[in-house]
């Protein structure tokens, strides 16, 4: 009786199993892919497209129907990049009040002026009703107050020019996309992994890991790989899709670059992994998880500067793990920056991958009891 040979199934290292079926159960989840990899694609198209450079600015503000109106508009109408809204009083303030109207004008007749004022000389009071804590409003005052008093026969002591700058690296686009890539981030190591291991544990799956020989550390560092695996595709494809679309370019080195993507990736995974390490239900991990991010969110300069806080939320701000990522980006992107300069960043996110990771495998739990 002839014997057949037999070759034995090929068995992977636990932590490569566990990320392979982590890739897998991706895969067959079309709502994932798509908030993973073409959910920023939209945000920067949408994000770009509003703050896009343009070139031709409108000044427009809002000025009270009034019989003093009229000299307001005689001295402005030759200026065809200004826009004013004639409207009554009532309109105004509701327009100011919502946030529809940045400024708003009001004019009246001054006593020595004759009631007509058809004169060349016509001497108005102007007041200017605005919000001085929207950024864009005292800017705005200062440019109507300018032209009106231009037009009233002000003149400068010496010339001046503008040089409007649109080079790469400069625009608000270039300074969003590395925020957004930062977003992403977070937002993939959190919820990529710190769900994914509360859905196991919810669905008794993480039970069936205890009755085998697989370490903590093997399960965790699968799930991290099989997170990094998805990132790394997912970062290149914004920074393409940035560059075809705005020009967007990396100025430095893409090896830093791609350095600080995997140690942002670890470094949030390790946080998702900390979140998730006791979490029984959905409810808790997500919101545990967005007690972590919304802070990120709002502080850490992914739409803005979070140098625009005040000084004395710096350094806690600059602890936040979003902060350095997004920094070490902007300076690798936009500025081409070097190791040496963003070693602190570096340290900072390396912190947080040590500390995190090191309470994420001493307090795991396998079971929800």
């Amino acid at each position: 009786m002839s014997s057949t040979n037999i070759k034995p199934e090929t068995v992977l290292h636990p932590l490569l199993a566990v990320a392979k079926s982590r890739l897998i159960e991706f895969i067959r989840q079309p709502e994932a892919v798509f908030w993973v990899y073409i959910f920023p694609l939209l945000m920067i198209v949408v994000l770009g497209l509003a703050f896009r450079n343009q070139t031709k600015t409108i000044v427009e503000f809002d000025l009270v129907d009034s019989p003093a109106a009229a000299a307001v508009n005689r001295r402005l109408e030759v200026q065809a990049d200004l826009k004013i809204n004639v409207l009554p009083i009532e309109t105004c303030r509701e327009r100011l009040r919502t946030g529809k109207s940045f400024l708003v004008v009001s004019a009246t007749a001054a006593k020595s002026a004759p009631a007509t004022l058809e004169t060349a000389a016509e001497e108005l009071q102007i007041e200017y009703w605005f919000d001085p804590t929207r950024p864009e409003s005292p800017a705005l005052r200062r440019e109507i107050d300018d032209r009106l008093q231009r037009a009233a026969g002000r003149q400068d002591v010496f010339a001046s020019q503008d040089v409007t700058v649109a080079e790469s690296g400069s625009r608000y686009i270039d300074f969003l996309v590395p925020g957004l890539i930062g977003m992403g981030l977070m937002g993939g190591g959190l919820w990529g992994v710190g769900f994914a291991i509360v859905d196991l544990r919810i669905r008794k799956l993480l039970k069936r890991f205890v009755a085998t020989p697989m370490r903590r550390s093997d399960f965790l560092g699968g799930v991290m790989l099989s997170r990094l695996l998805f990132m790394v595709p997912e970062i290149l494809l914004i920074l393409a899709f940035s560059w075809l679309i705005f020009g967007v370019k990396v100025q430095g080195n893409w090896f830093i670059l791609i350095g600080i993507v995997l140690l942002a990736a670890v470094q949030f995974s390790g946080i998702g992994l900390l979140v998730a390490s006791r979490c029984k239900t959905l409810e808790s991990a997500s919101g545990l998880m967005n007690l972590v991010m919304l802070p990120m969110w709002t502080l850490c300069g992914i739409f803005f500067s979070w140098e625009k806080f005040p000084e004395v939320a710096h350094p806690f701000i600059r602890w936040l793990p979003l902060t350095p990522a997004i920094d070490a980006l902007r300076a690798v992107i936009n500025d081409g920056a070097g190791l040496a300069a963003i070693a602190p960043e570096l340290g900072i996110m390396s912190v947080w991958t040590v500390l995190s990771f090191a309470i994420a495998l001493k307090i795991f739990r396998w079971q929800d009891n």
